[in-house]
């Protein structure tokens, strides 16, 4: 290679001099895209929590305090046949219809901190007002009377702790992936707790037990493992749940059964939802929990036939609003599809990031 000449080195230099600026590096470009990522990640979380707490992970040193209230009536029905039928029109015996209406009234604070951008661990606190009525003839009396009984119960339920990882950046097409553990511990009163009333009848001969007070917790300690997704895209964000809570069996003494082994659930979940707007948006979703009868160590009764599972589904809508750039007020309504879920149950919730 031939040096430059001195008139033709000044005319690079010049040309160099005259030649457009360089482009600018990839930092603010990733600056941005990181901002449009984490925006998308808070409208996911705002729209997936609306039916369910199904949202990413808080961000981290991020500390939020959700209060909320939820109101659950339940309404069945019960007929139960005392005799035989000498054909398929005409019962000999007695016949006992009972009515129950339940009202739960849930008070409840959660408390969520970010340890990492993928780490976060929570609490909840919920305090319990319950109200049921039953109404019903009295049992073995042919009487035409029907009579109203009333029980309540009111305090502290099972405080639940959670953990919650997010397993992916949810790049390249594939929706973010958060796993959880969650543990209940028996805070509440449960139905071994409370005072019991021995039924009996003319005779003197005891035919059940019932409750004195309405228990507010379960009595027992439970672990939930599980896994939720959250898909965004335009213009919907699609989001599920699958766990399985274990519940710890205990003894409970010998009149109640000996060692008494809750049923284990099985729980999962799906939705989708839209953003109206950047403050506004709408969420509808189904969940649906299999449980597992309960057994007992010692089978005092012979003669009780259950189920060997139960089905829980419901069917529930939200519309969340962005207050403030920290403040998201959400309303939900989930209504029951099945015999053991609850008719209906209305859910606000009112998040407050700090």
């Amino acid at each position: 290679m031939k040096p430059l000449t001195p008139i033709a080195l000044a005319a690079a230099l010049a040309s160099t001099a005259n030649a457009a600026p360089p482009e600018p590096d990839a930092r603010p470009r990733t600056t941005t895209d990181a901002a449009q990522q984490q925006a998308v990640q808070d409208t996911a979380t705002d729209i997936a929590s609306i039916t369910a707490d199904r949202g990413i992970v808080t961000r981290p040193g991020r500390f939020t305090i959700e209060p909320s209230f939820s109101h659950a009536h339940s309404n069945a029905t019960r007929v139960a046949v005392e005799g035989y039928t000498i054909i398929p029109a005409l019962l000999i015996g007695l016949i006992n219809i009972s009515e129950i209406q339940r009202d739960i009234f849930v008070s409840a604070v959660s408390l969520k901190y970010g340890f990492t951008s993928r780490l976060e661990g929570s609490v909840r606190i919920p305090y319990l007002s319950i109200r049921e009525d039953l109404r019903e003839r009295e049992i073995f009396q042919g009487t035409p009377v029907d009579t109203l009984r009333e029980s309540s119960g009111d305090g502290l339920g099972d405080v639940e702790l959670a953990v919650r990882y997010q397993l992916n950046d949810g790049l390249d097409g594939w929706p973010y992936l958060i796993g959880v553990f969650r543990a209940k511990a028996p805070t509440g009163d449960g139905p071994y707790d409370v005072k019991q009333r021995v039924l009996t009848d003319n005779s003197g001969n005891p035919i059940g037990i019932e409750l004195a007070e309405r228990p507010t917790g379960s009595g027992f300690w439970s672990v939930e493992p599980g896994l939720s997704f959250i898909y965004p895209t335009d213009p919907a964000v699609l989001f599920g749940n699958l766990s399985y809570v274990w519940t710890i069996k205990e003894e409970q003494g010998f009149e109640n059964g000996g060692t008494v082994d809750p049923g284990d659930v099985v729980r999962f979940g799906f939705g989708m939802g839209f953003a109206f707007n950047e403050r506004t948006s709408f969420s509808l979703g189904y969940d649906h929990s299999v449980i597992r009868k309960t057994t007992f160590e010692h089978n005092n009764d012979l003669f009780a036939a259950n189920f060997d599972r139960i089905q829980v589904g419901s069917l529930s809508f939200g519309l969340s609003h962005r207050l403030s750039p920290a403040t998201t007020l959400s309303l939900t309504v989930a209504v029951g599809v099945t015999d053991n879920a609850p008719n209906s149950e209305i859910t606000l919730k009112l998040p407050i990031n700090l």
